[in-house]
C-alpha cells in the first residue's frame, strides 16, 4: 500500500505541465491533493486537470492566487484547506518558477524584481506557511534547476534568484528536524515543456540534449516519480538533487 493514501497534498503550479503530472501521480497513489494556478488563463487546464483527480477517486480542489506576496501565499493554504475540509497538510510541493534567459546588462529593474518576486521570494514564503500547515512527519519539495551547478551566461537572474531556494531548504530541513518534516530541493535539467522554448534557439536546444543522458530533454515523468519518491522516502533531508 502507498505511503500516500489518505495524505493531504498542496501542489502550486498543479493545473498544468509539470505540477499537473506530480499531482495526477500522487492522486493516483491514494492523495487528496490541493492544486494552485496562477492566472486566469490557466484555468480551462486546471479544471482539466481538476477533473482527472476527481476521477481518481480522491478530493481534489483548485485555488487561483499570486503568490508573490506572504499574504497571498498565507490566503493560498488557508483556502486550499478549507477548499479539501482539513486542518492541516502532509506534503507541499512548490514548482513555480520564472525563466529569463537575457544579457546581464540588457535586466531591468522590473525584470529583476518579477523574477526574484517569483523564485525567491513565493518560495520563502512558501515554505514559511507550509512548515505552519503541515503535520508533524510531512514533506516539503521545491522545484529548482540544475543550471544551479553551472558556469554559464545569459541566464544571471534565473540563476540567481532560484539559487536562495537551496539555503530555504537547508535551514528549514534543520529548523523543522525536531517535527520530522522532511525539506528537499528537486533541481532538474531543461524540461520539455511549453516553458522551455521561447527562450532558447535551435541551436541551444540540441545543446541542451546533447549535454543530458541519453541525449534529451529532461522529461516531466522522471521528475514527477521523483518527486512522489521524495514524499514518501522518510530519510532524505536538506538535499538539493539535481538529475539532467
Amino acid at each position: 500500500m502507498s505511503d500516500l493514501k489518505g495524505k493531504n497534498v498542496i501542489i502550486t503550479g498543479g493545473g498544468k505541465n509539470l505540477g499537473a503530472l506530480i499531482a495526477e501521480t500522487l492522486a493516483a497513489k491514494g492523495a487528496n491533493v490541493a492544486i494552485h494556478y496562477n492566472s486566469p488563463g490557466s484555468k480551462d487546464e486546471t479544471e482539466a486537470t481538476l477533473a482527472k483527480l476527481k476521477q481518481a477517486g480522491v478530493k481534489a480542489v483548485a485555488i487561483q492566487a499570486n503568490m508573490e506576496s506572504a499574504g497571498a501565499v498565507q490566503k493560498l493554504f488557508k483556502d486550499a484547506l478549507a477548499g479539501l475540509g482539513v486542518s492541516k497538510f502532509d506534503i507541499a510541493i512548490n514548482t513555480v518558477g520564472k525563466v529569463l534567459k537575457k544579457p546581464l546588462l540588457e535586466i531591468s529593474e522590473a525584470e529583476y524584481d518579477s523574477m526574484f518576486a517569483i523564485n525567491a521570494k513565493a518560495n520563502f514564503f512558501f515554505i514559511q506557511e507550509a512548515a505552519k500547515a503541515l503535520n508533524d512527519g510531512g514533506a516539503i519539495i521545491s522545484i529548482v534547476t540544475s543550471l544551479l551547478g553551472a558556469f554559464t551566461g545569459f541566464y544571471s537572474t534565473y540563476q540567481g534568484s532560484k539559487a536562495p531556494v537551496e539555503w530555504f531548504t537547508k535551514a528549514a530541513a534543520k529548523e523543522l528536524m525536531p517535527r520530522g518534516i522532511r525539506v528537499n530541493a528537486i533541481a532538474p535539467g531543461p524540461m520539455d515543456t511549453p516553458f522551455f522554448y521561447p527562450q532558447e534557439e535551435d541551436a541551444a536546444v540540441e545543446y541542451h540534449k546533447s549535454q543530458a543522458l541519453e541525449g534529451r530533454l529532461t522529461d516531466i515523468k522522471d521528475i514527477a516519480k521523483l518527486v512522489a519518491f521524495m514524499a514518501e522516502d522518510r530519510w532524505i533531508n536538506g538535499q538539493v538533487i539535481f538529475c539532467e
